[in-house]
């Protein structure tokens, strides 16, 4: 489907824009734009790709004019530009709403009327049963895409979203803070060893976006299944690669954490469709009958659990350690450090 075909990704130049460009680049996909306001990262994948089917547009979701400018002729936009660290939301939350729900909005209005097929907008766990400013606008973000899909034909342009856990050693995770700890023999931090995470690669996530692609409909949110970890057992397996006796210090849960995360919560597990690894939220599309609403229960939703990291499957610290070694990131810091501690 991708023949010949141009992709936009805001946000482009962060962790999922490179994933999805090393996966693509080998394609016969037309052209790939990146857009982002850093230019800074922009120049950084010039250098690096050094491919001609990358095009650069600086830009930010917030103006809707500079998304205009790079929408032109675009077939598909995958949309992952975001304000995403909890803290620093929790203390801007305004800033928050600029770029994720307004920013989204901008994104999905400047793609219709371009003509782009499919939008896909990416989400995380922190947007169910959201207790911070970041899932809060992660929220919002979501029901913008689902309101959007309801105004336009998806036959024209098909508007769905993705929804995933942590994404191990991304940019800004617990995974390089540990081990930047670690090789400077620092104390490794950490908040609670029980607060539980979902834990998916960088690949995977990308996997969960061509799912999508390939399979949602419009409105829908799509969940891929995920394991979890404690994030206690997350610090002791990096001890355990690095071969290290760190000290773990516990500094209690940061402004707007959650104890356990939660993909699906009841209302909508209630009404999801089961597709092997992934699961489907088809969007609620009734109108404004407001009687239906009033009226109509449902006893399903009542017998229902939510699907969270505490009811998942718990990696044990040896599967954890499994999973870390696949990631580039992880190996060539190993690389390193036993390079220099031989």
């Amino acid at each position: 489907m991708f023949k010949d075909k141009t992709l936009l990704i805001t946000g482009g130049t962060g962790s999922f824009g490179n994933v999805v460009l090393e996966n693509f680049l080998n394609t016969d996909i037309k052209e790939i734009r990146v857009f982002s306001r850093d230019e800074k990262k922009q120049d950084d994948m010039r250098r690096n790709y050094q491919d001609k089917k990358i095009k650069y547009y600086i830009g930010d979701v917030r103006d809707i004019n500079s998304l205009s400018n790079a929408m032109h002729d675009v077939d598909f936009v995958f949309h992952a530009a975001a304000l995403k660290q909890v803290p620093s939301c929790e203390f801007f939350p305004i800033e928050a709403v600029k770029t994720n729900v307004l920013g989204t909005d901008n994104v999905l209005s400047a793609a219709i009327t371009a003509g782009v097929k499919k939008v896909i907008c990416l989400s995380t766990d922190k947007a169910a049963y959201p207790v911070n400013a970041m899932g809060i606008s992660k929220a919002m973000m979501e029901k913008t895409f689902i309101a959007k899909s309801r105004s336009i034909s998806p036959e024209r342009t098909l508007i769905c979203g993705t929804r995933y856990g942590n994404v191990m050693a991304s940019r800004g995770s617990v995974i390089p803070l540990f081990i930047q700890q670690i090789k400077s023999g620092q104390a490794i931090t950490v908040t609670d060893p029980n607060m539980t995470r979902f834990i998916m690669s960088l690949e995977e996530a990308v996997e969960l976006v061509l799912y999508a692609f390939h399979n949602a409909e419009s409105g829908d949110i799509m969940v891929q299944k995920s394991p979890a970890s404690y994030i206690g057992d997350l610090a002791l397996a990096l001890k355990e690669l690095f071969e290290v006796d760190n000290k773990i210090e516990i500094i209690g849960t940061r402004h707007g954490e959650k104890i356990y995360e939660v993909l699906l919560t009841k209302e909508e597990a209630a009404k999801a469709i089961d597709m092997g690894n992934f699961y489907r939220v088809p969007a609620d599309n009734r109108d404004l009958n407001y009687e239906k609403y009033l009226e109509e229960g449902s006893q399903k939703i009542t017998l229902t659990d939510e699907y969270n990291s505490n009811n998942t499957k718990i990696l044990s610290i040896d599967e954890i350690k499994e999973r870390l070694l696949k990631l580039d990131y992880v190996r060539e810091e190993l690389e390193l450090w036993k390079g220099i501690n031989r």
